[in-house]
């Protein structure tokens, strides 16, 4: 397999997962609303489209399979089965043979014996299912109907077959593409009349690149499909053709339009259409001469314009040429276009060197004094924060991706646990980067998991509390700030504290006598090997799971909140940064030592007179309210202060802030961030580095973990003095 083929089956594996994630969504849709016709219809169109790609690219065993699955699908859509609980299992385990299969393409492997025998026995079971004769059937599903084909019978005459006009673009075979595949493909919707090849774009000899496609084709197709099967046959090559199809029946004036439309001259493409029998020889002329007479009117026009001295002559002239070539190709829209992650990462990386360039010319503008230097820097500090923008931007991608596999997660698990649940998604379009998505798919796993299992009571116990029988979970995302925040939300009995005590003190995490508030037990249940069920099931009962996800977690500089209330449910909050790439930090200096905080959690600063007091205080009071002081020279063991002033930043992490007392304020930088060498990733508090423009490397705080380390050192708050008054400028 050469790369450019490698290439394709790539992103068709891609497209076609895509496609069997609308195809599962299609299905648990209709488990709720069996009449859902645009559900089924949506199903219907994942399959059809993921068999027409298969087959284009010769992977039989996927398209032959998902041939038996959309026989199914067409007989729901018609009406001649209906959608029952037993089938839309079976149609679920088809989804799931089918990624089996797409496994097996992507690595270049035929399907073993076993694969295919499972395959070939499912779709046994699927035909086995009743027929429409032995229950009411549902309503067809509308099918779309080219507009072209709504006509009085009066108008009808022209020819009896589907016409294609299809123009590839030049970059088709770079891209793997094989023309001939797609006309290949055609054969198997009905019988191919005609087929003519355009070589007009061929250019001379001496500017022919091999590699470059310089193809059309004029296809006459007797077929019974609708339009979108056929135009289906090209989805794949969307991007490198331009497509035109004109259904049977078609009348003289929709093969002129389309003869305007294509980039070829109109004579040669009218001698086509004759010699298939889609327009007669006087139709053509009797167009052509039209098409002359409407363009001669438009000049006409324009000179009448000029003799009035309505518009300039110019102006009338560049109008003329634009309506001369605009029949040359229509401007294609604009596509998605699919960018190797690698390749991203890079500008990224690129660019976070550029952003510390930046700084370098920033500050050595200050150093030198010059006026001009320094607007110059000012000026490509504010050019690159936007490319900075614009790079990060692209590697943001909608959580709803996934979101969306939960669904089925709860579905199989709570059929498996016997309970009914309702899945709640919010938030399904909030952005993150797709570094911290990916490796968020697992701690949500075990916290949806966790919610079905040990949070929605059984059947007996919700009504015996006067609850709904059908329990709620809620898995919802909405960006704070510079933040992501995710919560999983259930509506069971909330957590148990004084279980988990038991637990926690037979598992030796604390002592019988050791008092602990209730935030404290419920981050207990984070702790490795702490479950509060008695014994091992296949879903729970190995105290692994909440512990991945604190791991996890705090692994992309994120926080956990939990909040339960016995009887009404718990919910976790996760906030996480929005990129690990480069963040706006605020600069600050501690005993010589430079230190970078995240500019979203600082919220001021203010002064502090440190030889005021014969020891900086534990707490201080800010505006009558308690806050905490974290001296960071003592926690990060710096030595002393270097001044006898100094200042406190106030941080917050969600509903939790702490003043940070610090030398120097340096203010805003555009932060690189640098992870931490394997020497020193085991650091807490520590959420890497970054390079300034001097040179110098500077920490960045991870302000979450800083809380928790300091909250772990800071003695009961029975044993702290009284509140300083916070003496600021």
């Amino acid at each position: 397999m050469n790369l450019p083929l490698q290439a394709v089956m790539q992103t068709f594996c891609i497209e076609a997962r895509e496609r069997i994630a609308e195809l599962e969504a299609g299905l648990l849709t209709l488990e709720q609303a069996p009449s859902d016709t645009e559900a089924l219809s949506a199903v219907f169109r994942a399959a059809h489209t993921i068999k027409g790609s298969a087959g284009m690219l010769g992977l039989d065993a996927v398209s032959a399979f998902t041939h038996g699955f959309e026989d199914v699908l067409d007989a729901l859509r018609t009406g001649a089965r209906r959608f029952e609980h037993r089938l839309g299992e079976l149609l679920l385990l088809a989804a799931d043979h089918l990624a089996l299969l797409l496994d097996a393409a992507e690595a270049g492997e035929v399907p073993d014996a076993a694969l295919q025998a499972a395959g070939t026995a499912l779709l046994q079971a699927l035909h086995e299912e009743p027929q429409a004769s032995a229950v009411p059937a549902l309503p067809p599903a509308p099918v779309p109907i080219p507009v072209e084909r709504e006509r009085p019978a009066a108008e009808t005459g022209g020819p009896e077959f589907w016409h294609l006009s299809v123009r590839f673009g030049p970059d088709a075979l770079r891209n793997g593409f094989d023309p001939l595949g797609c006309l290949r493909y055609l054969h198997t919707l009905g019988r191919v009349l005609r087929v003519v090849t355009l070589t007009d774009a061929l250019p001379d000899w001496a500017g022919f690149d091999a590699e470059t496609c310089f193809l059309g084709f004029e296809i006459d197709l007797d077929s019974s499909h609708e339009r979108e099967t056929i135009a289906a046959t090209f989805e794949f090559v969307a991007d490198d053709c331009t497509l035109h199809i004109l259904p049977p029946n078609s009348q003289a004036a929709q093969y002129l339009d389309l003869i305007r439309a294509l980039p070829e001259d109109d004579l040669s493409i009218g001698e086509i259409l004759v010699r298939s029998g889609c327009l007669s020889r006087l139709e053509l002329e009797q167009g052509l001469r039209a098409q002359a007479q409407a363009a001669a009117g438009s000049k006409r026009l324009g000179e009448l314009l000029v003799d009035r001295h309505c518009v300039d002559a110019d102006v009338v002239r560049a109008a003329l040429e634009r309506q001369a070539h605009g029949r040359t190709r229509r401007t294609a829209e604009a596509h998605t276009l699919r960018v190797q992650a690698p390749r991203l990462d890079e500008l990224i990386e690129r660019i976070g060197e550029l952003v510390t360039v930046g700084a370098g010319a920033t500050l050595l503008a200050r150093e030198l004094g010059l006026p001009a230097l320094d607007e110059l820097a000012t000026t490509l500090n504010r050019l690159v924060s936007g490319i900075r923008d614009n790079a990060l931007q692209l590697r943001m991608v909608p959580i709803g991706e996934t979101f969306a596999r939960f669904p089925r997660v709860v579905r199989d698990l709570g059929q498996e646990l016997g309970k009914d649940i309702d899945l709640e998604l919010c938030g399904e379009d909030t952005e993150l980067d797709k570094a911290i998505v990916e490796p968020l798919v697992d701690p949500l796993m075990h916290l949806v998991r966790n919610a079905v299992d040990h949070g929605i009571e059984p059947l007996a116990v919700r009504r015996a509390r006067g609850k709904p029988g059908v329990g709620r979970v809620r898995l919802s995302a909405r960006h704070e700030g510079a933040n992501m925040l995710i919560e999983v939300a259930d509506d069971g009995g909330g957590l148990d504290g004084e279980r988990i005590r038991s637990k926690a003190v037979a598992a030796g995490l604390i002592g019988a006598g050791e008092h602990l508030d209730a935030q404290g037990l419920a981050r207990l249940i984070f702790a490795p090997g702490l479950s509060t069920r008695d014994t091992v099931t296949d879903v729970s009962g190995r105290g692994v799971g909440l512990e991945v996800v604190q791991r996890n977690i705090e692994a992309l500089r994120g926080s956990i909140e939990i909040e339960s209330e016995a009887g009404a449910g718990t919910t976790v909050r996760l906030r996480l940064p929005l990129t690990l790439a480069i963040i706006d930090g605020f600069l600050i200096r501690c005993a010589g030592t430079s230190f970078v905080l995240p500019l979203d959690q600082v919220e001021e600063c203010l002064d502090f007179d440190v030889a005021a007091l014969h020891a900086p205080p534990r707490q201080l009071d800010l505006r009558g309210r308690p806050l905490p002081l974290i001296r960071l020279h003592e926690f990060f063991g710096l030595g002393t202060p270097c001044g006898r002033r100094a200042s406190v930043v106030v941080v917050r992490c969600g509903e939790r802030r702490a003043g940070l007392l610090v030398d120097e304020l340096l203010g805003e930088f555009q932060t690189v961030i640098k992870p931490l060498g394997p020497l020193f990733e085991h650091l807490r508090a520590l959420g890497g580095t970054t390079i300034l423009g001097s040179g110098e490397v500077a920490l960045i705080v991870d302000v979450p973990a800083l809380f928790a380390l300091a909250a772990a050192r800071t003695p009961p708050a029975s044993s702290l003095p009284a509140p300083a008054k916070l003496a600021c400028a």
